[in-house]
């Protein structure tokens, strides 16, 4: 059962048009890859698909629910998670303060105290630094704090825009690691990744993105496997 739609979606800067008629499907319980170069337009689809860029035409379905024109806020409160490119921590809030930020659609203080304490268990690190102002903390350390501030909303899907952007291969690994591991507690992920051969080894099935055109669709493993992909996308 389809989870995520997006149906001929077209988005511009202006007069450039960056997404030519896309269409994406992830189905409830997928981990779905979109990967492609730099400006491909990765990461405007997925602004896109938060609410925090209009689109020119097209439609994008949610669980069932038209949220083509849905505020950001309104999306965020149907269950839909959003990890940044970048991070985009509150770097002069703590640790703490940011997973309460977080938390601003539920007025229920237990449920939000035991949301965070349920992250706190994913990322010991966190609960370790819980009073550290969140720009004193290293790229991975901020990294875990954005996806658990993602989390404490308990989303049904997790978009997630370029997890492995300026961290060290170390901890690259351990957030991918952390991605599948939500992904087979029951969360639906779409992450938009440019590192190719490390999404495509967690991902059910991926997309190939080429100057705001999908180019290819497949599973993971036979992108991982297509001559094509390899030699533009894995360096070999």
């Amino acid at each position: 059962m389809s989870m995520l739609s997006l149906v001929d979606v077209e988005i511009s800067y202006g007069q450039m048009e960056v997404i030519k008629k896309v269409s994406i499907e992830v189905n409830k319980g997928e981990l779905v890859s979109v990967i492609g170069p730099n400006g491909a337009g990765k990461s405007t689809l997925i602004k896109a698909i938060m609410g925090l860029k209009d689109i020119k035409s097209g439609k994008i379905m949610y669980d069932g629910i038209d949220i083509t024109v849905m505020p950001a806020w309104e999306r965020a409160g149907l269950g839909i998670g959003y990890v940044p490119e970048g991070r985009r921590v509150f770097g002069n809030l703590t640790v703490e303060e940011n997973l309460k930020m977080g938390c601003y659609k539920v007025k229920d203080n237990n449920k939000n105290k035991n949301n965070i304490n349920k992250v706190y268990e994913l990322f010991p690190r966190l609960f370790e630094r819980k009073n550290q102002l969140a720009k004193t903390m290293s790229g991975g350390e901020q990294q875990m704090l954005a996806i658990g501030r993602a989390l404490v909303l308990e989303p049904k899907l997790l978009l997630i825009d370029e997890v492995s952007m300026g961290l060290m291969p170390i901890m690259v690994n351990t957030c991918f690691k952390i991605i599948k591991d939500l992904n087979d507690s029951g969360i639906t992920v779409l992450v938009v990744e440019q590192n190719a051969n490390k999404v495509l080894k967690i991902a059910n099935r991926g997309y190939v993105i080429e100057t705001g055109h999908i180019v290819i669709e497949d599973t993971a493993e036979n992108l991982r496997s297509n001559d094509v992909v390899k030699k533009a996308y894995l360096g070999s």
